[in-house]
C-alpha cells in the first residue's frame, strides 16, 4: 500500500514537465496523507490541467460520501471489475506528481520502519491514479483521487510487497488519453518497474503522524539492527540445545 508521499515540484516544473496548460498554486509537502487534498493531472475535453483532489476516491454513485469507505489506493489485478474503480478506468484516468513515497517495512519484532523511495536519479515520479467526480444534492462536488498500486520489484520486496503503479515516458501521454486509449490497453501500462530504477533509505518514524511535514522527514536515518536471539544451553553440560 502506498500510504504516504512526498512532492516538492515548483509549479513551473510540473507545467514544463507534463505539458499543462496551466498551473496551480502548490507548495512543497513532505508528508501528505490520505483525505487530504492533493494535486492531482488529467485532461478533460482535449486540455490537460492540474486540479486539487481529496486522496480518497468516491465514485459518483455514491449516496453519502461520510458513509463510504475510504478508497486510498486501487489494486492493479482487481481494478477493472471493482465497481468503485471500473468506470475510472474508463474515464477518469490521472497521474499524480511525486519526488518520492513513502513505505513501511514490519520487522521481526513486528516494529514497524518506515523508507522513503525515489528515483535513482531524482527525477519526479508521475503516479498513476484514477480520478471521480462526485456531486451532492445540494450542488456541492468534490473531486477524488486513488493512486494503483502493482505487486513489488525485487528490489523494493524486500521493503514491502506493493509498490504504486509508476509511468514513464510515453506510458504517461497512453495512460491519461481516455478517448483513445481503453481501460485493457490502459491497465497494461502499470506495471511494476524494473530493479535499479528505484533507491530506498529508513527514516525518520516521525513520519507516522500526519502532523508533520518538513524537509527533515525525507532525510537517512541509522537504524539499529534487531540483535540475534542467544542460543539456548542445555542444563547438563553446554551442549546447544538443537531441538
Amino acid at each position: 500500500m502506498c500510504g504516504r508521499y512526498a512532492s516538492t515540484l515548483p509549479p513551473e516544473m510540473m507545467v514544463e514537465l507534463f505539458r499543462l496548460l496551466k498551473s496551480i498554486d502548490i507548495v512543497p509537502r513532505y508528508n501528505i496523507a490520505p483525505t487530504q487534498p492533493v494535486a492531482a493531472i488529467w485532461e478533460a475535453h482535449g486540455r490537460r490541467e492540474a486540479h486539487f483532489a481529496r486522496w480518497g476516491l468516491v465514485p459518483g454513485w455514491v449516496k453519502d460520501p461520510r458513509e463510504f469507505p475510504l478508497l486510498v489506493n486501487a489494486r492493479v489485478e482487481t481494478m477493472a471489475e471493482k465497481p468503485a474503480f471500473r468506470d475510472a478506468l474508463k474515464h477518469g484516468r490521472c497521474i499524480i506528481p511525486a519526488s518520492g513515497y513513502y513505505e513501511w517495512h514490519t520487522n521481526p519484532d513486528k516494529t514497524k520502519q518506515p523508507y522513503y523511495i525515489t528515483h535513482t536519479d531524482g527525477r519526479p515520479m508521475a503516479l498513476a491514479g484514477l480520478y471521480a467526480s462526485w456531486m451532492g444534492p445540494n450542488g456541492e462536488e468534490i473531486d477524488s483521487v486513488a493512486t494503483i498500486t502493482v505487486p513489488a520489484n525485487g528490489q523494493l520486496s524486500d521493503v514491502h510487497d506493493r509498490m504504486p503503479a509508476i509511468l514513464e515516458g510515453d506510458q504517461i501521454e497512453q495512460w491519461l488519453d481516455v478517448r483513445n486509449v481503453r481501460a485493457r490497453e490502459a491497465a497494461q501500462l502499470t506495471l511494476p518497474l524494473p530493479d535499479g530504477v528505484l533507491k530506498f533509505h529508513p527514516v525518520s518514524t516521525r513520519v507516522n503522524s500526519a502532523r508533520d511535514d518538513d524537509p527533515g522527514l525525507i532525510e537517512p536515518v541509522e537504524i539499529e539492527l534487531p540483535k540475534p536471539r542467544p542460543a539456548k544451553v542445555a542444563a547438563g553440560g553446554g551442549q546447544l540445545d538443537l531441538f
